[in-house]
């Protein structure tokens, strides 16, 4: 298929998280058409769903660079809100509708059909792989992080690899995301004493001292940001109290937050500060504190050299633009690939990811496979 094409196809699957609705079938079909060797890993984990990946790999030896990106997409909401069916991929006025479009069936489409082209044009001197797992968008459990684990087992080594998130906030080719903040989530139960309003002499409102920890919490400048980072920020997401009445003061208090966080900090820092304001604010009371942790990603900054040059000069050769090397953005499977190999991420328009009448230009499409085209063609050269 041309890119065009495969990228329909590949947008009519129904891939929601987890499903895979043959998404991953069709893609090994057309890279064995190509010549790539293709294998299927399934993998399960407690109070998560079974998600299968595939990884294709075409030719041998150093130097090797994978096309890393994912199938899964986001449920599409409200479907009565959709001018087209989400899962028709529909051509209208020179774009391509559907779920997964931007985010990022489009880049996968684009991925196949730069190798394919390159490989029919030139002897490969040296590895293209493809890492394509269907839970990007799910828990991340199953897929990119255990496909890496245990390709390494069997004595793989990436020298380098392009996730093809959508990177561009506005034309094809502003952004090459070269590192990503880390995500650490952090959740605050308050326990008092409930009871009725009208008698606060036998109550412990927890509302009250979880305000207060998550007022000095977000009055927190962690830092100014760096060179390659903008400053970490905290956001807080949910605050809730233990069920009751409008007249009865509650047991329990609960805040949620999220801080997005530079190479200045680390896990083990922000646990540091986090826990002196809780530790601070219920010393010589009788509330009891409980905090959870969850540190999903690790911050992360690719080395600005040959690789990230060959992205830059090739996105600017084929749109005209001069990219930006920028670490902005939320979290992406690069966090597992980092750990292994140089990477970077370049992709489509972001703008419509996720939301209702997802799209891409069709002419978008085309430009980004011929610029993995010419990062081959200069990768391998």
């Amino acid at each position: 298929m041309e890119v065009i094409e495969l990228t329909k196809a590949l947008i009519l699957c129904q891939s929601v998280t987890p499903k895979n609705d043959g998404v991953l079938d069709l893609l090994e079909k057309e890279l064995s058409n190509i010549g790539f060797d293709c294998r299927r890993y399934l993998f399960s984990d407690s109070n998560t769903p079974d998600v299968d990946n595939l990884f294709a790999k075409i030719g041998s030896g150093a130097p090797h660079i994978c096309f890393g990106g994912h199938t899964d997409v986001v449920p599409v909401g409200d479907i009565d809100a959709w001018s087209f069916d989400p899962f028709n991929a529909t051509e209208k006025d020179g774009k391509v509708y559907g779920r997964g479009a931007s985010d990022m069936k489009s880049a996968i489409a684009a991925f196949v059909c730069a190798v394919k082209e390159y490989i029919e044009n030139n002897e490969l001197k040296g590895t293209v792989s493809l890492l394509i797992t269907n839970d990007e968008e799910g828990p991340a459990i199953n897929g990119t992080k255990k496909v890496l684990e245990e390709i390494y087992k069997d004595g793989e080594k990436i020298d380098s690899c392009i996730v093809g998130e959508p990177t561009c906030p506005n034309k094809l080719g502003e952004m090459v995301k070269i590192g990503r903040r880390g995500s650490f989530t952090a959740k605050i139960n308050i326990t008092g004493k409930q009871g009725h309003v009208a008698y606060p002499q036998w109550t412990l409102n927890p509302i009250d001292s979880l305000t207060q920890i998550l007022n000095s919490i977000i009055s927190l400048k962690l830092d100014e940001g760096t060179e390659d980072f903008p400053p970490s920020n905290i956001e807080i997401v949910k605050i809730k109290s233990s069920d009751g009445a409008s007249n009865v003061v509650p047991q329990s208090a609960e805040g949620i937050f999220n801080i997005r966080y530079n190479v200045k900090h680390s896990k083990e820092s922000l646990i540091k500060i986090i826990d002196t304001i809780i530790n601070e604010q219920v010393k010589n009371t009788d509330y009891v504190s409980n905090v959870d942790y969850n540190n999903s990603a690790e911050p992360f900054l690719t080395k600005k050299g040959n690789f990230t040059e060959i992205i830059k000069t090739s996105s600017d050769e084929i749109t005209g633009l001069s990219a930006e090397l920028t670490t902005t953005g939320g979290t992406s499977d690069a966090r597992f690939f980092k750990d292994y190999c140089e990477v970077a991420e370049f992709g489509l328009i972001g703008e419509t990811a996720h939301q209702i009448d997802e799209h891409v230009k069709l002419q978008d499409i085309k430009n980004l496979k011929d610029i993995y085209l010419l990062v081959l063609y200069k990768y391998f050269n």
